[in-house]
């Protein structure tokens, strides 16, 4: 280390020949991602022999590279001692069992007290930089009264891994809900478009293909219920709002959704007997492939206690 950086020299290795220079480096030093290392080039932080090359330079083999990396800039979020329900966390990642409630990332109604918040105080220390900069990489979300599992970056080749996996729809990710209504047929696939309404700005909708993101999801009856069930809902696509949007289109809106769904009578005493006053849904499960070392992990996140006491409550 030296004002303030760090200072790698590697020689690429002659089976590198022929590859774009910004891939062989970032074989070499995996822990900087491909994108990190192209910036880092455009900036001039990189040298082959003393002058400053380009990404797509081609390799030859025997070069000796050095990368100059500056201290990660402070995130702009401040770090907040705020509990975290931490399921796994080693080096390059952490998952996250999310209460309701709690909101994901700082926005102008939320500036702090968020879990960005929680994790800057949390990883203090521990976060490599996110693309130059110290701060948790968020590569997905779930709504702020929507509970269970969230996996979060905590360096640049982990965020990248992740964003792809996410981006290839390969990562597993299954949630649980309470509909209004027995969907039929007890379970199926729901396909549709999601984009934002065209006047209820705080909504999402199913759109005309084109006009908004692909969306699937596939959902079965776990548990019938009084005028209602038990739903497992496998996101194939992971857009906003996702299972809200496609539940209600389908008829079976979520209990307790303030934007989706509107409350039955035949619900409306238990919801206000126990004051469930948020959507019935929560991220169970999550499955994806460790973005270092490519090992297959698998979470599970128990039922909170609200949702169970409100399928027990609803029980037949």
């Amino acid at each position: 280390m030296s004002g303030g950086k760090s200072n790698i020299s590697v020689i690429l290795p002659a089976e590198a020949a022929g590859q774009r220079l910004d891939r062989a480096l970032a074989d070499a030093v995996p822990s900087l991602s491909r994108e990190r290392l192209k910036a880092l080039m455009l900036e001039g932080a990189v040298t082959v022999a003393g002058k400053r090359p380009t990404p797509s330079l081609r390799v030859v083999g025997g070069e000796e590279v050095s990368v100059s990396i500056p201290e990660a800039a402070p995130a702009t979020a401040q770090a907040q001692q705020i509990p975290l329900a931490i399921v796994y966390e080693d080096a390059e990642l952490i998952i996250v069992d999310k209460p309701a409630g709690l909101v994901v990332h700082p926005a102008a109604g939320n500036p702090d007290g968020t879990l960005v918040n929680a994790l800057l105080h949390h990883c203090a220390g521990q976060l490599s930089g996110i693309g130059g900069v110290a701060r948790p990489g968020i590569v997905h979300r779930i709504d702020k009264d929507t509970s269970g599992l969230l996996v979060i970056a905590k360096t640049d080749l982990a965020h990248e891994g992740l964003a792809k996996q996410f981006a290839t729809h390969s990562i597993g990710r299954r949630y649980i809900a309470v509909v209004a209504g027995r969907p039929s047929p007890p379970a199926g696939r729901i396909e549709g478009a999601i984009g934002r309404h065209p006047v209820h700005r705080k909504k999402m909708d199913i759109v005309s293909p084109g006009k908004g993101k692909h969306a699937v999801t596939h959902y079965r009856t776990l548990q019938p219920l009084k005028d209602a069930a038990l739903v497992e809902c496998r996101l194939e696509t992971g857009r906003t709002h996702q299972v809200r949007v496609h539940m209600a289109s389908s008829g079976h809106p979520l209990l307790g959704d303030p934007l989706y769904g509107r409350t039955r009578a035949s619900h409306r005493d238990v919801l206000k007997s126990l004051g469930f006053a948020r959507q019935a849904l929560h991220a169970r499960s999550l499955q994806l492939v460790h973005p270092r070392t490519q090992e297959n992990l698998a979470f599970e996140s128990t039922v909170p206690s609200d949702i169970q006491e409100l399928i027990e409550a609803l029980a037949v």
